[in-house]
């Protein structure tokens, strides 16, 4: 009986999806390509000092990411640091240094990894005022290096790729906040808070009291999932009824996760003026969305062992409310969209099960990806793929009619290996230094072991990944895993990016040539199976001796 909710569930997803990839990837595209700005953009324009008609080279425009981000990064420090000073502090006082370090490192890396409770850590003005904020500018600075880079693909011998102030205040103003806007009021209608109600009081059946928290928790979870942050209001995410209180709200915020990455191939075919290689894109997404959501309902829903026997499917962690199918539904989407949001508990989950949310990150999340960062990345992927095929047939590969020289593929090469990198050394790090091995095995690891192994290894994933979900019995709250993870976080993030920009710049220096009976289509399906198997080739050559010493071991023992 699992199969048949499953296909409904996902036939009902991808029907949504398919109505909204058109009219909103179209509504993108026109948003990055339209000369007109609004009056309130051009006031904005005037306050910061920018030319909106002065397009930037790749360098001026990474400049431009890098300083943007830097500055939100102090600033949501600092307003941690200050929180007790603050209004609707709620009395909390100010977290540690490293823990206020890692939540801005998080929050600014559209990671929003979090090493605490929210509702016992942060006041609503640091929740409003700082993670809102970034939840929204750092979904807009993903989506605006993907644009860059599809014009680096369009334009033809050109010294620029846009304008970076431009492109984030619009993507902001014109896409973000509306969408956030209106998915708010859906939320709020589905029974999703929001107030400023602060703590109530209430007796429980047994007789004791809680203390139960209200806040502006609706708008936040909105663009928490829009901009494919992750970062919960509650400790327990969208598994808490105030932020995920019923099925169908269950399966509007995974739609929600979903919308704009997998609309965004369409806007990229828009702006390079072929909707076919867009159309490409989105199906190598689809093609690793469904095969992970089925893998990991398969291993779900197997019953592997005398508890899951006696109810039915692995039940543990995960809310009566969603059932199987609900949670690994959400999982599959959260991991592979880098939101980190969880529905369930990832660490309840079977070996092979809690494996397959990890293999989602280590893809690189680009079924379908973040916001911006999971069509950047699916591109790297697609150029090392056409260079593969160049190389079989002894021909200079092409792209889009754009050459793959060495500097080319440097950059894409570069880029995929940061991640792995990041990922293997905080991991080994974790568990090679003896100060930091005593530490991480004593006071983090709630599971010694093999088990403790995978979730050490899935949270450096997830961070690298600037994805945010955990395996929920490590407590990370220590000096080392907040400042590891925060500099992963960062590492993450921003390096890439150089590349990627850099590769836009390479691109959009380029003539286009023409293509030739010895070009390789790339919008074909063979050209999506090639990416595809490139995609699981990189990921299964990079991590299959690590999971070996984890999740596979656990599982197949």
């Amino acid at each position: 009986m699992t199969w048949l909710p499953a296909v409904l569930s996902l036939a009902s997803v991808a029907l949504v999806l398919t109505v909204l990839y058109r009219p909103l990837g179209d509504a993108m595209a026109r948003v990055y390509t339209s000369s007109n700005h609004s009056r309130v953009e051009r006031g904005i324009y005037r306050l910061i000092g920018v030319d909106a008609q002065a397009e930037q080279t790749w360098r001026a425009y990474l400049r431009s990411v890098l300083a943007f981000s830097a500055v939100g990064l102090l600033l949501l420090y600092l307003l941690q640091r200050t929180q007790q000073w603050l209004p609707y502090s709620l009395g909390l006082p100010a977290p540690s240094e490293h823990l206020s370090f890692n939540t801005a490192a998080s929050f600014v890396g559209n990671t929003n990894w979090q090493s605490y409770s929210p509702e016992l850590t942060l006041g609503y003005t640091v929740q409003f005022a700082g993670l809102a904020v970034q939840n929204f500018v750092s979904a807009a600075v993903g989506i605006s290096v993907a644009i860059a880079l599809a014009r680096g693909f369009a334009y033809r011998r050109s010294g620029t790729i846009g304008n970076f102030w431009v492109d984030l205040i619009r993507g902001t103003l014109r896409i973000l906040l509306p969408l956030a806007a209106l998915a708010a009021l859906v939320l709020i209608a589905g029974g999703v808070i929001q107030n400023f109600a602060g703590f109530t009081h209430v007796a429980t059946l047994s007789g004791a009291e809680q203390a139960v928290p209200g806040g502006p928790t609706a708008s936040q979870e909105a663009i928490k999932l829009l901009g494919t942050n992750g970062g919960g209001f509650f400790n327990a995410n969208s598994a808490h009824p105030f932020e995920n209180p019923s099925a169908w709200t269950n399966a509007f915020e995974v739609v929600l996760m979903l919308a704009i990455p997998f609309s965004l191939p369409r806007t990229f075919g828009r702006i390079i003026g072929d909707d076919r290689q867009g159309l490409a894109i989105a199906s190598v997404m689809a093609v690793l969305y469904v095969a992970s959501f089925a893998a990991l309902t398969a291993l779900e829903s197997a019953a592997m062992g005398t508890a899951p026997e006696l109810a039915g499917g692995a039940m543990e962690g995960k809310e009566q409310r969603f059932g199987i199918v609900g949670s690994t539904l959400f999982a599959t989407t959260s991991t592979g969209t880098s939101t980190g949001a969880v529905n369930s508990m990832h660490d309840s989950y079977t070996a092979l099960g809690g494996m397959m949310p990890m293999l989602n990150m280590m893809l690189g999340e680009v079924s379908p990806g973040g916001v911006g960062s999971g069509l950047y990345a699916m591109l790297v992927l697609a150029v090392i793929a056409v260079f593969i095929s160049g190389l079989l047939i002894g021909r200079t590969p092409e792209y889009l009619g754009k050459k793959i020289g060495p500097r080319e593929i440097k950059l894409a090469a570069l880029t995929i290996l940061v991640m792995p990198t990041l990922v293997l050394a905080g991991t080994a790090l974790s568990f090679a230094l003896p100060g930091i091995r005593e530490e991480v095995a004593g006071s983090s690891i709630g599971n010694p072991g093999v088990h403790g192994m995978s979730e050490v290894l899935y949270a450096f994933t997830s961070a690298a990944n600037n994805n945010g979900s955990a395996f929920a019995g490590l407590t990370a709250d220590t000096p080392w895993l907040n400042i590891a993870l925060g500099v992963a976080i960062l590492l993450g993030r921003f390096v890439p990016i150089v590349f990627v920009l850099a590769l836009a710049g390479s691109f959009a220096a380029q003539d286009r040539v023409p293509a030739t009976a010895g070009t390789l289509p790339t919008h074909r399906p063979m050209f999506v199976g090639l990416l595809t198997a490139v995609t699981v080739l990189v990921t299964a050559l990079t991590f299959f001796p690590v999971l070996a010493l984890g999740p596979l071991a656990e599982g197949l023992r």
